[in-house]
């Protein structure tokens, strides 16, 4: 793992590159960095270092690496060695939608070593609507035989544009993954580490990601009773994102509660609008978490992902974790997150950024998450 958070783009991406190309035979270059930079020049540093490994990557809302969480770098995951295997796909929205981008990306599984454990790694545009529809594309792919772990692009909070990497190009408004074969286990956990408060509503009218009506009133409206929005909140669309941020939805599920992050509203048709969908008819509620939560829920995700590499020590953990969540927690709160992560590895290093979103699917078709950690080990 390289990280760096020189401001010359290309020197930075020389200098995470050169730091995480130390191991034998590295097969594919994992990039997380602040939309800030001029990508293009990013990647050319990365590549001339590297001799054009297969790449993949995405922008952020911040990076996290063994040293602890930043802003304005980048950084860059190398795997590879015996016993492991990785192809490459790329899809792009416009030319059918996130589920269809999501399956031709996928479709590179077939291009894999047959190895005993595999997993997709996939990597969205946060922006780019119901997120839960890059995890049915994939699924259709790769069926039930291969998990799906990654996490939603960002944007450092602008809410305007993500971009997506995928070997020297920087893209938006596509779906990027890499197909990881290995002969050694690998482990995906995945907690939130918010609750339930007060009373349930109904969402009476949906369509998609867009909740129109909770309990046949406007939904923005309830939103801001419910929780007694400060005055800005209602009119200012920088304002209200902020706010959300620390104010998920949360969705009955048979599992538990599933959580959304409410992205942004309309203040004319007064709906919000989620990542994922939010199903008509359904039961929703308020939710709340704290540091003590939310840290939990951090020590709960590593030891279920380590837990599947049945005490094998990790050769690294990748953290997708939610912007959200980084909100709760404050300055002080992340740099003891990352810690956490970093005392789970034992050692091994540590990368991944802060999400608009996030990807892990082991069983059954749901698998995306809001405000939620995930962790995927490596064995």
């Amino acid at each position: 793992m390289g990280q760096s958070a020189d401001p010359d783009a290309r020197a930075a991406g020389s200098a995470a590159a050169g730091q995480a190309l130390t191991g034998d035979s590295p097969q594919l270059l994992v990039v997380f960095c602040s939309a800030t930079y001029d990508l293009g020049a990013l990647m050319a540093g990365i590549n001339a270092r590297s001799g054009g490994i297969p790449l993949i990557g995405c922008s952020t809302a911040g990076e996290i690496a063994t040293t602890g969480p930043a802003d304005a770098s980048v950084v860059v995951l190398a795997l590879g060695g015996a016993g492991f295997s990785v192809s490459t796909g790329v899809g792009k929205i416009a030319s059918g939608g996130l589920r269809e981008a999501a399956g031709e990306a996928a479709a590179c599984v077939a291009g894999l070593d047959d190895r005993p454990y595999k997993v997709l790694l996939l990597l969205s545009d946060g922006l780019g609507g119901d997120q839960m529809e890059v995890v049915r594309g994939a699924y259709e792919v790769v069926g039930t035989e291969v998990p799906l772990v990654g996490g939603c692009a960002g944007d450092d909070l602008r809410m305007q544009v993500t971009h997506q990497l995928f070997g020297d190009r920087a893209l938006q408004g596509a779906v990027v993954c890499a197909a990881v074969g290995s002969d050694a286990p690998i482990g995906i956990g995945v907690q939130h580490g918010w609750r339930k408060v007060g009373e349930p509503m109904v969402v009476t009218a949906s369509g998609a990601n867009r909740v129109h009506t909770l309990d046949d009133r406007p939904a923005l409206d309830v939103y801001l009773q419910r929780l007694g929005a400060p005055a800005d909140v209602a009119t200012d669309a920088a304002a209200f994102t902020r706010f959300a941020l620390t104010h998920p939805l949360g969705l009955s599920r048979r599992s538990g509660e599933e959580v959304r992050f409410v992205a942004e509203a309309n203040f004319e048709d007064r709906s919000l609008g989620c990542n994922a969908e939010v199903p008509q008819g359904g039961l929703a509620w308020m939710m709340e978490g704290d540091s003590d939560s939310v840290l939990a829920a951090t020590d709960v995700a590593c030891h279920d992902a380590l837990a599947a590499l049945g005490g094998q020590a990790p050769l690294g953990l990748v953290a997708f974790d939610c912007i959200a969540r980084r909100g709760v927690l404050g300055e002080e709160g992340v740099v003891r997150e990352v810690d956490r992560i970093a005392s789970h590895a034992g050692g091994a290093p540590v990368a991944g950024f802060y999400t608009y979103g996030e990807i892990a699917r082991t069983r059954g078709m749901s698998g995306f998450h809001n405000q939620t950690l995930v962790v995927l080990a490596v064995g």
